[in-house]
């Protein structure tokens, strides 16, 4: 496993020296450099390699929010702040976990093990561009959190306005995506968009009647710009 280079931006000592002192327990982190002003990150960010920022929200001069509006780079983020009222709109920025101080070790390490998966499973696509399948499962931001979800279980993928609705054998999740940035995190030889607004697993396909799919008790429409590719991927 590769190591995360991170550097930690809170206004608070007492802070800073919780997320050296937790970070010295993980072998994977590395704390390269610590801030007690945002400004002063920027200039470091901008020169230097970060993978990950631990970012307290209420600060002086500039706040985490706008800080990551004017940031250039986007490293993963885990905020670590004293205000719950921010939850829902940190996770529009890309966000990996919300520390609520004062944390525990575990949380913290619970909130290290995400972005690790998440490193790893990007490493892996990189290191393996020409294969078939890259990994069994694929990582979407749902909500508050990151929910990792194997590709074997997904049924269909239907597109809701501004969410896409990933539907499994026995739930579903909805994600704040594209369904171009989804369809280039799943295998192209297991998945097929087939319609403006549906994309399915071509292994759950029952029948095929006319110009719709069944899958399940879910009838799928095949649109007319989808259809050639769709019947030459099943090859019929």
């Amino acid at each position: 496993m590769q190591t995360i280079k991170a550097i930690a931006i809170d206004d608070e000592p007492l802070a800073i020296d919780i997320i050296k002192e937790y970070s010295n327990k993980v072998d994977n982190i590395e704390l390269v450099e610590t801030f007690n002003s945002a400004i002063d990150a920027l200039k470091y960010i901008s020169n230097n390699n970060v993978d990950l920022i631990f970012l307290d929200i209420q600060m002086p001069d500039i706040n985490g929010m706008d800080f990551l509006k004017i940031l250039n780079k986007k490293p993963y983020v885990i905020f670590t702040t004293a205000y719950d009222k921010y939850a829902i709109e940190g996770y529009e920025f890309n966000t990996i976990d919300y520390l609520l101080k004062p944390f525990a070790f575990d949380r913290f390490y619970m909130a290290i093990n995400k972005v690790c998966e998440i490193v790893h499973a990007k490493s892996m696509s990189q290191i393996q561009p020409n294969t078939e399948i890259l990994s069994d499962f694929f990582f979407v931001k749902s909500e508050h959190k990151i929910v990792k979800i194997k590709n074997n279980s997904v049924l269909y993928i239907e597109g809701l306005k501004d969410y896409l609705k990933i539907v499994t054998d026995n739930n579903f999740v909805l994600t704040l995506m594209s369904f171009k940035s989804l369809m280039e995190l799943i295998p192209e030889n297991q998945f097929c968009r087939v319609h403006k607004s549906f994309a399915v697993a071509i292994n759950q396909i029952e029948t095929i009647e006319k110009s719709r799919i069944r899958i399940g008790d879910k009838y799928i429409p095949i649109g007319d710009s989808y259809k050639d590719k769709f019947f030459e991927k099943i090859k019929i």
